[in-house]
């Protein structure tokens, strides 16, 4: 059985109450995983494997089903990562780390998961505050139609861009994304403060990258994501986890940090899922990266908090968004379960900063990484990629292929 986390102390502020009930709860979904004690052996198994969110489980189920003893440690006191999930004090599933939405145009991604858990049919969708109102959000036809009191079709939206919009010669900022896109005013609305909080940082500072994972169109697909294949599990993140690692070879460590472990030489091989940086005892210095504070609180007697599962508040208040989680488990109770997010600073890492001087210094860790022939590092912050989930499974999958090569099953 897992080993829960202490008792919480009295005193505690309500939203972290929440997370504490959370976690004594999770024997429920856990149920078929089995937590074992460190062997104490040198060489005890095959793969050492840090880090029990995506990346590291689906390493550790692969690897496990081509014939190697896996051992998975995880500093915190769950599997799962920042996905994880659970049920809260009145019975309502909600994310911990904040929403973590699947969707994925990979059949390959789409059909290993679902060895682990059946779907949830769920196509997100999110409103943006601006000036009082809700409007769809990516910005579509309706979102202009609404804010400017206008009757556009497809073809009046594709003029009204193409007339706002700002081209510019080279595109090396999201500024430069955003402005040739949908030009500044629709900027200024929706993109520029809401960046600023999310970020700490303008527009202009940081990578395209970012605001080219939001579209603009001239239809009415007020869908967040148009990905091919759009679902929830239907038990739970928690319970698709749990099926992953119940492997019999594969011995789970909660509650244990990579430097507990480190110097016993456990395995020969060690796949790597955590931030680079901290693995090389931050050599080059550490790292950027934005991290969150969530405010989590249960709503009696209101069936629906808000129409749709995201509301983003790109000018207004300190928070940037507030995720109905009953939008997105389909659940049904007399009252609700939201959570804000707050962005800042200092915390845990959630979001690689995507500016070229830090990809710079990722890089010289980078080479260092590559000098390490039996540790392999994968995900998130390991590559130090803003990868959505299915990006880190396929990572994941790609890496055992590669250094693992056997037929796929």
């Amino acid at each position: 059985m897992l080993r829960m986390p202490p008792s919480p102390a009295s005193g505690r502020r309500a939203r972290d109450r929440g997370r504490r009930l959370c976690f004594r709860r999770i024997t429920a979904d856990y149920a078929t995983l089995r937590e074992s004690p460190l062997a104490s052996d040198v060489l005890a198994y095959d793969c050492l494997i840090v880090g029990a969110g995506f990346a590291g489980s689906v390493c550790a189920e692969r690897l496990a089903g081509r014939g190697s003893r896996v051992l998975l440690i995880d500093r915190r006191n769950h599997i799962g990562g920042n996905a994880h999930d659970c049920l809260d004090a009145h019975g309502l599933r909600i994310h911990p780390y904040g929403p973590h939405i699947f969707h994925t145009n990979s059949k390959r991604v789409f059909e290993y998961l679902s060895r682990f858990t059946a779907w949830r049919f769920y196509e997100h969708r999110v409103l943006a505050q601006v000036d009082g109102r809700l409007h769809p959000f990516p910005i579509n036809r309706r979102t202009l139609n609404g804010l400017y009191g206008l009757d556009l079709d497809e073809a009046g939206a594709a003029a009204h861009f193409e007339r706002v919009r700002l081209p510019r010669q080279a595109i090396a900022t999201s500024e430069d994304v955003v402005l040739s896109s949908v030009g500044h005013d629709l900027c200024e609305k929706f993109f520029r403060f809401y960046t600023r909080k999310q970020w700490g940082l303008d527009l202009s500072e940081l990578a395209a990258g970012v605001a080219s994972r939001i579209p603009t169109r001239n239809n009415e697909d007020d869908r967040y994501f148009t990905d091919t294949f759009q679902f929830m599990p239907a038990q739970g993140y928690g319970a698709l986890f749990a099926r992953m690692l119940a492997h019999p070879r594969i011995d789970v460590q909660l509650a244990t940090d990579f430097s507990d472990v480190r110097a016993k030489r456990l395995a020969d091989q060690v796949i790597y899922t955590g931030p680079i940086d901290a693995y090389f005892d931050y050599r080059f210095g550490a790292l950027p990266y934005r991290s969150l504070r969530f405010e989590h609180e249960h709503v009696d007697g209101v069936a629906r908090y808000q129409p749709v599962g995201t509301v983003n508040f790109p000018n207004d208040h300190a928070y940037t968004r507030i995720t109905e989680f009953k939008h997105l488990t389909g659940q049904q109770a007399k009252g609700t379960s939201i959570v804000r997010e707050y962005p800042q600073a200092a915390g845990e890492p959630f979001y690689p900063i995507p500016r070229p001087e830090n990809e710079m210094l990722f890089k010289r860790y980078a080479a260092l990484a590559a000098a390490e022939p039996h540790v392999h590092f994968v995900g998130r912050l390991a590559e130090y990629r803003y990868y959505n989930m299915d990006q880190v499974v396929g990572a994941a999958l790609a890496l055992v292929d590669k250094r693992w090569p056997t037929p796929h099953n």
